[in-house]
């Protein structure tokens, strides 16, 4: 998960230092709104769902805010990716609090995969497990 979300933001921002004309990244709202759209499966009761909108909208706001600094030039990829990786942790230990176990491993299994953006072309790009034999 670590490896797929550094790849993801290494992405993000290499393509907006290169000027890959108009990307715009998703707001806090459109970020909540897609995870909720995801989160269906889990069937999540009105208390969860008011608690999982809280969770995402506070983590989105700290992951755009770290990826701003970034861009700033304040920060070594290293660093940014121990960041967004306690970032991550401290969202599934809320998370924990509010799912059931069976829904909670669902997140993990199902949806939080299914929120990493695909990459275009489906090639692995000789990535460990990524569709080449090196």
């Amino acid at each position: 998960m670590l490896l797929a979300l550094t790849v993801i933001f290494a992405g993000i921002f290499s393509s907006q230092a290169q000027g890959r004309g108009g990307f715009q990244p998703r707001s806090v709202e459109e970020n909540v709104k897609l995870v909720k759209e995801k989160l269906a499966v889990l069937k999540l009761d009105a208390a969860q769902t008011t608690q999982s909108d809280t969770i995402f909208t506070h983590y989105f706001k700290d992951r755009q805010k770290m990826m701003q600094d970034m861009q700033g030039g304040s920060g070594d990829r290293t660093q940014a990716r121990e960041k967004f990786q306690q970032l991550n942790e401290q969202r599934d230990e809320k998370l924990k609090k509010v799912f059931t176990d069976d829904q909670y491993k669902k997140w993990k299994d199902e949806v939080e995969p299914s929120l990493r953006p695909q990459r275009p072309g489906g090639g692995g790009g000789g990535r460990p497990g990524g569709g080449g034999n090196r």
